[in-house]
C-alpha cells in the first residue's frame, strides 16, 4: 500500500533542511521536498496541478520571505510569498482534505508587552514583514479552519544564514563587537522546530489554530551573543548597545517572547535555549 505523502515547501531554508534530516525518523511517510525551482507556491495553477499529481496527506509550509529589512521596500514580493502563496496551499489542502501546517512569526506582535505573548493576544506588527506574515495567518485560517499555525522566533540552524553563524564569523574577524541588549525574545533551534512539526504532523487529533513554539528562556540578543562566544570558546569582547545605535529600515519589536503553554499541553516538550545552542555550535565546529 502506498504511504501517505508529506509535501514540504522551502526545502533549501533552515527549517526545510532540518525537516529533510528528520524525515528518516518518520519512515511511515513518503516525502516530496520542494523549493521555488520545483514548485512556485505563489502560482495558484501550479499549486493546483501539483496537488492533483502528488495528492499529499500533509503539507508543511516551511517557505517564507524572511528578509525583514528588505520587506519594507519589496512589499509585493513579501505579500506574494508570505500571504498569497499560503492561501494557495491552504485552499488545496481544504480541497484534498490534507493536513496543513504553516510556520509564522513572533513579529506579528508590537513588542510592547512585559510578559510572554499568548496565542490570542491582539496582533499589531511594527514592520511590513510582520504584516505579510500576519496576512498569511489570516488567509490560511479563512481557507482552512483546521490549519495548524506555529509562530516561532529567532530561528537559527547549521544551515543558511542566521544570527549564530554571523556572530561566529564576526567574533573570529574582530576583537570586539557591539550587540543589541534592549530587544528580548527566545531563540529557536530549527532542528527542534522541525521535531515539533513532525510530532504535530503525526498526532491524529491536534486542533487547528495558532501555537507558539521556541526554546525555553527569555534573553536579549546580547545575552545570545555572549553565550555563542562562550560555548564556541572564542576570545572576543562583546559589548552591549541599544537599538538606537543600530537604526534599520524595519523596526523590531522590543519584546517578543511567547507563552508556550498551549503547545506543551498537546505533548510537545521544549528544550532550554542554551542546550540547543550548544548542540548547534558543536555541529558547526565539527
Amino acid at each position: 500500500m502506498a504511504k501517505p505523502i508529506v509535501l514540504v515547501t522551502g526545502q533549501n531554508g533552515q527549517l526545510g533542511n532540518e525537516l529533510k534530516i528528520l524525515a528518516g525518523r518518520y519512515p511511515q511517510f513518503d516525502y516530496v521536498f520542494t523549493d521555488v525551482a520545483e514548485l512556485d507556491i505563489a502560482d495558484s495553477e501550479k499549486v493546483n496541478a501539483f496537488f492533483m499529481e502528488h495528492k499529499p496527506a500533509i503539507c508543511i509550509n516551511a517557505a517564507a520571505y524572511t528578509a525583514v529589512d528588505k520587506a519594507e521596500t519589496e512589499k509585493e514580493l513579501a505579500l506574494k510569498i508570505n500571504a498569497d502563496a499560503v492561501g494557495n496551499l491552504a485552499e488545496n489542502c481544504a480541497k484534498t482534505k490534507a493536513k496543513f501546517i504553516h510556520v509564522s512569526t513572533d513579529y506579528v506582535f508590537d513588542g510592547t508587552a512585559s510578559s510572554p505573548y499568548k496565542e490570542d493576544h491582539p496582533v499589531s506588527p511594527v514592520n511590513f514583514y510582520g504584516e505579510s506574515k500576519l496576512r498569511g495567518e489570516e488567509i490560511a485560517m479563512e481557507k482552512l479552519a483546521s490549519t495548524v499555525i506555529i509562530r516561532t522566533s529567532w530561528v537559527y540552524s547549521f544551515f543558511g544564514n542566521n544570527f549564530v553563524k554571523t556572530m561566529l564569523r564576526l567574533m573570529k574577524e574582530r576583537d570586539s563587537i557591539n550587540v543589541i541588549n534592549d530587544q528580548f525574545g527566545s531563540p529557536t533551534y530549527a532542528a527542534d522546530l522541525a521535531g515539533c512539526i513532525m510530532q504535530l504532523a503525526t498526532m491524529p487529533n491536534v486542533e487547528g489554530g495558532i501555537y507558539h513554539f521556541a526554546n525555553e528562556g527569555i534573553i536579549s540578543w546580547f545575552d545570545f551573543a555572549v553565550a555563542i562566544r562562550d560555548l564556541s570558546g572564542l576570545d572576543c569582547n562583546v559589548q552591549p548597545t541599544d537599538t538606537s545605535g543600530y537604526p534599520t529600515p524595519a523596526k523590531r519589536p522590543g519584546y517578543s517572547a511567547m507563552n508556550k503553554e498551549k503547545i506543551k499541553a498537546v505533548g510537545i516538550q521544549l528544550k532550554d535555549w542554551k542546550e540547543s545552542l550548544r548542540d548547534c555550535i558543536n555541529l558547526l565546529q565539527q
